[in-house]
């Protein structure tokens, strides 16, 4: 039993060492009668885990729920991305485009265009921020 959980530990120490984490947001332009706050950059927060070099997944708050996501890096700072607003589904499953840009350290911006999947031909342009730890 001893051997099993120091196994466990040092296959948990060593996946958190060499980790690559990310926070990942959406700025949210404000409606005609709104101003400008703080929710209009936490209301699309998330956590991502880098698999590899290529595959990012995590989970993401889309409003009052929250949901799956995962990017495809295709090069060093274009990715696709998949997202989903409530569970697995694709009635709620948005895909889009993203370039990350390095702003500072490990702080990125990252303009994406997003298309509604269920939603035939209606896109949205966004600026996302991003923090890789």
């Amino acid at each position: 039993m001893k051997k099993i959980v120091l196994i466990a530990g040092i296959v948990l120490t060593s996946l958190c060492a060499s980790a690559q984490y990310m926070a990942v947001s959406n700025i949210n332009k404000p409606t005609d009668d709104e101003s400008w706050g703080f929710s209009n950059f936490t209301d699309n927060i998330g956590v991502g885990y880098q698999l590899n070099d290529d595959f990012v997944l995590g989970v993401q708050q889309s409003g009052d729920d929250w949901g799956l996501f995962g990017r495809y890096n295709i090069s060093e700072n274009l990715y696709l991305s998949a997202q989903t607003a409530e569970g697995v589904s694709t009635d709620s499953m948005s895909v889009g485009v993203g370039y990350s840009v390095k702003f500072w350290n490990s702080f990125y911006v990252e303009p994406n265009y997003i298309w509604g999947v269920s939603k035939e031909g209606e896109g949205e342009f966004k600026i996302g921020i991003a923090y890789r730890f």
